[in-house]
């Protein structure tokens, strides 16, 4: 039987005010386990899977390097972009509108409790995405996220990956560049890596835009099959 995720899609969404959604949904599945164990219960946890756009904003990871962020506050005000240090692994990411965000936040207990396993399988959610669209996205030795022409002078980088566990819960998860424009990415030393481009599946296809909304399907498809998981649609307001 597959596991039931609860999905919202909630649009354009500032950073901070998602952040903070994600904490409380990530608590509450917490304080569930620990009354489940403390009262011998087996109270059922929820899933949730969130995908959003958020406004342009910069976030560093518990082991990044604000060196890697190469502008100061005032040119950050200038770009109209946000800067956050934030709870989860990896350093610097920039998230910005037409890129597609998406926060797993999973009790791994409903699942399989292998952090690996579970990194591994959103890395293959995008992976397989980016072949319907007839590219060969790849892992990269010794580096998080999904890559292009892997091994190569050209490779570059199409989504970054960077998670929170505890209790095996997650939160935080990985973010698409679909229609994203890459002039943000100069502003700073994506995930910490020197030397390495970045890219957006609209360039990657040659078109201008591609439809963000086909794309959120294709990866809530493929993400339903590698966790044998049933995506039900709900509206949440943050």
């Amino acid at each position: 039987m597959n596991k039931e995720v609860v999905f919202t899609d909630l649009g354009l969404k500032d950073y901070k005010e998602t952040w903070g959604f994600q904490e409380k949904l990530f608590k509450e599945i917490i304080d569930l386990k620990i009354k489940n164990r403390r009262e011998g219960q087996s109270l059922e946890t929820p899933n949730y899977l969130l995908i959003v756009e958020h406004p342009h904003v910069y976030t560093l990871g518990k082991s990044g390097d604000i060196e890697n962020l190469l502008v100061n506050e005032n040119q950050l005000a200038a770009k109209g972009a946000k800067f956050y240090k934030i709870n989860r692994g990896g350093d610097i990411t920039y998230h910005g509108p037409g890129q597609i965000v998406v926060y797993p936040i999973l009790d791994l207990d409903n699942f399989f409790t292998d952090i690996h396993k579970y990194l591994r399988f959103l890395e293959e959610t995008v992976i397989l995405t980016l072949a319907d669209y007839g590219l060969k996205a790849e892992r990269s030795q010794g580096e998080t996220g999904v890559w292009l022409d892997v091994g190569t002078p050209f490779a570059r980088k199409i989504c970054a990956l960077g998670v929170r566990a505890s209790r095996w819960v997650t939160m935080h998860g990985f973010a698409l560049n679909v229609n994203a424009d890459l002039g943000y990415f100069d502003l700073m030393i994506p995930c910490g890596i020197k030397g390495k481009a970045v890219t957006s599946l609209n360039v990657e296809v040659g078109k201008k835009e591609v439809d963000m909304d086909e794309v959120k399907q294709r990866l809530l498809q493929h993400f339903e099959v590698l966790f044998e998981a049933e995506v039900i649609k709900k509206k949440t307001s943050v």
